[in-house]
């Protein structure tokens, strides 16, 4: 059991005294991350803004370490807390080193003079982050990316018991949303911290989270760890989505399948099938795929996007009922994709339904664009 290090009580937020959000109630150990999720303008800004003391509390109490944040001075709050949050910083003519060196004032005298320890520690999270090759760079002229990490750098050197973030990945590309990302996995392994953040990106927030809060604009409306959260029904539920849908096992979104009887059939199989089941959607094609196991990586794409699926019972050979089935479907469409380069015991007869159409000339050899 994690030790609780930052929780609420009655928390209610919002602006110029209305409530937004009311009766809060969120519990982070240390070691641990909580990630909020929800739509946009749902209300998850709002609620880290005012658990860091940026906007008022409407109600309730923020508890940092058993002691109530109200009644704590800004260098006490500074010492426990590091905040990284979306809005870009623009430092006139600072190096990346002194910015990350704002981390320490916390703990310098008035002058805001830093040790030879302190400049050590600057120096020590810079290497953290893998920037210690931007420590004397311009921190105006450096990319998004670079400067989240000697943000987080920044915040690291306040040597926090917490770490807050709003939406630290929403100006990175795939290679440094990654990187931030393990580098915060790391922090919360090494350093023990306790972590809140909010995220966009459902597939991240499901593989990094150990608490997931679903905000819901004027409510928190679920809360538990990503395998009771990440489901299709209650993502489509949470956001409001009716066109589409969402995949739990894969953490990825599915547009709408192509509407009609289908056309071509597709002999997929072990995740082969995905990227044709993707493309013929794309160009508006109604297709039919088989013969797939329920276990199979190809059956949850192929089951939201196909007009028809044949499929077989997980662990087992394709049977010959299923193959008559997908025979007899394969019939009525005009032409065959086949992107399975090997067949095995388990789906010989997938193998004898591509002999099949190229016999009738409806094997497609080519690729589909």
């Amino acid at each position: 059991m994690n030790e609780i290090y930052l929780h609420t009580q009655g928390l209610s937020v919002g602006y110029n005294g209305k409530p937004l959000i009311q009766d809060i109630r969120l519990k982070l150990g240390r070691g641990q991350i909580m990630t909020l999720i929800g739509p946009n303008g749902a209300g998850k800004s709002t609620i880290l803004k005012t658990i860091i003391r940026q906007l008022a509390r409407i109600a309730g109490t923020v508890y940092l370490d058993g002691a109530g944040m109200e009644k704590m001075s800004e260098r006490d709050v500074s010492r426990r807390m590091s905040v990284l949050m979306t809005s870009h910083v623009h430092p006139e003519l600072m190096t990346c080193e002194d910015v990350v060196s704002t981390g320490r004032y916390p703990y310098t005298g008035r002058l805001g003079i830093l040790t030879r320890e302190d400049r050590e520690k600057v120096a020590r999270c810079l290497e953290l982050v893998h920037a210690s090759q931007l420590a004397e760079r311009d921190f105006s002229q450096i990319s998004d990316g670079q400067r989240q990490r000697v943000l987080l750098a920044r915040a690291l050197c306040q040597e926090p018991e917490v770490l807050v973030l709003d939406e630290p990945t929403s100006f990175l590309d795939i290679r440094h949303k990654l990187e931030l990302l393990a580098i915060l996995k790391d922090m919360v392994r090494t350093r023990n911290l306790a972590v809140l953040m909010s995220l966009h990106e459902l597939d991240l927030a499901q593989k990094i989270s150990d608490y997931v809060v679903c905000v819901k604009g004027d409510r928190i409306d679920r809360q538990g760890t990503p395998e009771e959260i990440f489901t299709a029904g209650y993502m489509m539920e949470l956001y409001g989505a009716a066109r589409g849908s969402y995949n739990a096992l894969y953490g990825s979104l599915e547009l709408e399948p192509a509407s009609g009887t289908p056309e071509v059939f597709v002999i997929g199989g072990g995740g082969a099938g995905i990227p044709v089941y993707r493309q013929l959607q794309r160009q508006g094609i109604p297709f039919a795929a088989g013969v797939l196991a329920e276990n199979d990586l190809d059956y949850p794409v192929a089951s939201v996007l196909a007009a028809q699926v044949v499929s077989e019972k997980s662990f087992q050979p394709v049977g010959e009922e299923s193959f008559r089935l997908a025979a007899a479907v394969m019939e009525r469409c005009r032409r065959v994709l086949c992107p399975v380069a090997t067949f095995g015991p388990v789906n010989e007869r997938n193998r004898l339904l591509r002999e099949m159409a190229r016999e009738t000339g409806k094997l497609d050899e080519a690729p589909t664009e």
